[in-house]
C-alpha cells in the first residue's frame, strides 16, 4: 500500500495545484493508522473529534441513525477521501462515520492540519476545496435521490462510484469495489429493500451493469450514463477521466 501522505497528496492534486514546499509540509503531517472491520465506527454522532480521517483502503460511510435504529447512509468514501475534514471547524459531529468493509484509515491531528493552513496556505486551500467538492457531491445526491426514478437513481449512483474509483486509481477496467448489501444500497438511495431488488434485477437485464460479491461491473458505460443523467462536472477534477 502507498504511504498515507502519498495517498492524500494524489487526491488533493486531482483538483488543486501544490508546490514542492506544500508537498513537503503535507508529508510532515503526523498520523496514526487504524484498521477497521465492517460496521466499525470511526467516529460517532455527537463525538467531539480531535483528528481528521484519511481513507487509505476500503470503503467508509457517513451515516445518520434514525430513532428506529435504522441507518441512513449520507455518502461513501474511498481511498484518498477525507470524510470528516469539516470537523476542523465544527466542534460536535452531527453524524457518524463507519467502515463498510475491511478498511484502513489514517488519523491526522486537527492541530497539525490547522498549523499547515497557516504555514502553507495553498495546502490549506486544497483541503478546504476537498470539503467544497464533498458538499457538491452531497447536493448531487439530494437531486438524485429526490428527482429521479429508482432505476435512474441507481444508475447515477453506480456511475459516480465507478468514476470516482477510476479517478482515485483504485478501479479495474470495467469494475470497482462496492461492498454494499441490497439493504445498505437502499439506505444510500432512499428506497426499500424490495424496490431496490426489483430495480437491480431490471438493470441487470439491460446488460449495462451487475453488482455481485461486493464488486460493481460496468458493461455498458454510455447507456448507464444516459440512464442516470450522469455528468461528472460536479466532482471538479482538473483532469476528468476518459471512459
Amino acid at each position: 500500500m502507498p504511504h498515507p501522505h502519498d495517498i492524500l497528496i494524489r487526491k488533493l492534486q486531482a483538483h488543486s495545484d501544490l508546490g514542492g514546499a506544500d508537498l513537503k509540509a503535507i508529508r510532515a503531517l503526523p498520523h496514526t493508522s487504524r484498521s477497521l472491520s465492517a460496521n466499525d465506527d470511526i467516529v460517532r454522532q455527537g463525538d467531539r473529534p480531535t483528528t481528521s480521517v484519511v481513507v487509505l483502503h476500503g470503503v467508509v460511510a457517513r451515516y445518520h441513525t434514525l430513532r428506529s435504529g435504522r441507518r441512513q447512509y449520507l455518502s461513501l468514501h474511498i481511498t484518498g477521501d477525507m470524510p470528516d475534514a469539516q470537523t476542523l471547524f465544527i466542534e460536535r459531529l452531527d453524524h457518524g462515520v463507519c467502515a463498510i468493509d475491511k478498511s484502513e484509515v489514517a488519523l491526522i491531528p486537527h492541530a497539525a492540519i490547522l498549523a499547515l493552513f497557516q504555514e502553507r496556505p495553498a495546502a490549506g486551500f486544497a483541503i478546504w476545496r476537498e470539503t467544497l467538492i464533498d458538499a457538491a457531491i452531497f447536493r448531487e445526491a439530494i437531486t438524485n435521490n429526490s428527482g429521479r426514478p429508482l432505476q435512474a437513481r441507481l444508475a447515477h449512483f453506480f456511475c459516480e462510484q465507478y468514476y470516482r474509483a477510476r479517478a482515485n486509481g483504485i478501479a479495474k477496467p470495467g469494475s470497482c469495489r462496492l461492498p454494499l448489501s441490497q439493504t445498505q444500497l437502499g439506505e444510500v438511495v432512499g428506497a426499500s429493500l424490495p424496490s431496490v431488488s426489483r430495480a437491480l434485477q431490471a438493470l441487470r437485464r439491460t446488460g449495462m451493469m451487475d453488482l455481485r460479491g461486493g464488486q460493481l461491473h460496468v458493461h455498458d458505460w454510455r447507456r448507464m450514463v444516459e440512464l442516470g443523467e450522469f455528468d461528472p462536472g460536479y466532482l471538479h477534477l482538473r483532469r476528468p477521466s476518459r471512459l
